[in-house]
């Protein structure tokens, strides 16, 4: 139960956060471009690399802080479902370049912000 617990509470706020940020950008910046889609999925690539870098230097993440912010924090923040269905729906509406520029930034920024995560936490103490 305690460990239903810990996934339900970090995706019920990961899920919020990320519609929040979303609905935010959207607003702010308008456009049809995903750009909230990509602005979760590179955050949430950075907190993964942040706590894989802690977890590698320290004794790393109890089980429960674990399954809390990876898997349920941000495992319901990222969004790689919507990047997909947003992706095809640049295809279909003839945006082949926006569909490119979108798979292209989501990868290469994502990898990216993983690396920075897990680079910027390493020396942490």
């Amino acid at each position: 139960m305690q460990t239903l617990l810990c996934v339900g509470a970090g995706g019920f706020l990961g899920a919020v956060s990320r519609y929040g940020l979303s609905q935010w950008l959207r607003a702010a910046l308008g456009g049809s471009y995903p750009l909230g889609t990509l602005a979760v999925n590179i955050l949430g690539c950075l907190g993964i690399g942040a706590l894989l870098g802690l977890s590698q230097d320290h004794s790393g993440l109890s089980e429960n802080a674990r399954l809390f912010l990876v898997v349920g924090l941000l495992g319901s923040f990222t969004t790689f479902s919507t990047f997909g269905h947003e992706t095809l729906r640049l295809f279909g509406e003839g945006q082949l370049g926006r569909a490119l520029l979108n798979v292209g930034l989501n990868l290469a920024l994502g990898l990216g912000a993983v690396w920075l995560g897990a680079l910027w936490t390493q020396g942490a103490s």
